[in-house]
């Protein structure tokens, strides 16, 4: 990790410092990072984990105001999934995703699960604690790259009815179960099928489905299908 003349932060005896829970796969990434932040007068590491899920386990029994995660750790997507699990569980919490991927679906997936900062991996220490102080402080800030990703997304679908706030607002809002249940629908599955593979009974799949069509505004299945087909946005789902 490249070091820097970090800014320095003077604090009162009574001063909160800003609790900060780190996951990330690579020991000696994660180790660097412990230190840099336990540098800091107005911060500390209150949590460390090396994968998805033992930061969940962690997260729910520590409190803490932000949580600096790894996008891929035990699998490609750990990142994200505990991001969801966290946000069902936990409601709103402050997560900046630090990671090496920079792709535009990648990009639109982590702040789709409601991520509220996204850091490429490799910029200075300065620049990653400036990115924290900013969040703690309730004015968030993105990467050039991150900023225009999302905004370019945003003026492709402008003109939609269901435009990219939109989504982004209810994709960020579902549980786990109902993400999983629009993972059955996008391939196919009837209601039937779904409850036969989920083991509840067809009722409970319906009164499922009729609370997601609530959240998209829509009167069928096939109406928010098409939509995330038609935006190209099935990947938030697998």
């Amino acid at each position: 990790m490249q070091m820097t003349d970090c800014r320095v932060i003077k604090m009162g005896e009574n001063t909160k410092k800003i609790k900060i829970m780190i996951a990330d796969d690579i020991p000696l990434l994660l180790e660097d990072m412990s230190e840099l932040i336990g540098r800091q007068e107005d911060m500390e590491v209150v949590g460390t984990a090396c994968s998805g899920k033992k930061i969940v386990e962690l997260a729910k029994e520590k409190e803490f105001d932000i949580l600096l995660m790894d996008i891929e750790m035990e699998n490609l997507n750990a990142g994200i999934t505990a991001a969801e699990q966290l946000r069902e569980e936990l409601g709103e919490i402050n997560i900046i995703f630090l990671t090496v991927h920079d792709t535009n679906e990648m990009i639109l997936t982590a702040m789709g699960a409601g991520a509220v900062d996204y850091i490429v991996k490799g910029c200075n220490d300065e620049e990653i604690l400036n990115h924290i102080r900013s969040v703690y402080d309730g004015n968030p800030i993105m990467e050039r790259k991150v900023h225009d990703v999302v905004m370019r997304e945003y003026v492709r679908l402008q003109k939609s009815e269901k435009s990219l706030l939109f989504f982004i607002n209810n994709i960020s809002g579902l549980t786990a179960t109902e993400r999983e249940l629009i993972k059955k629908l996008l391939e196919g599955k009837t209601v039937k099928e779904i409850a036969r593979e989920r083991c509840v009974e067809t009722v409970t799949i319906k009164t499922q489905i009729k609370g997601l069509l609530r959240k998209f505004g829509c009167s069928r299945t096939k109406e928010v299908t098409k939509i995330i087909n038609d935006l190209n946005l099935t990947h938030l789902f697998m």
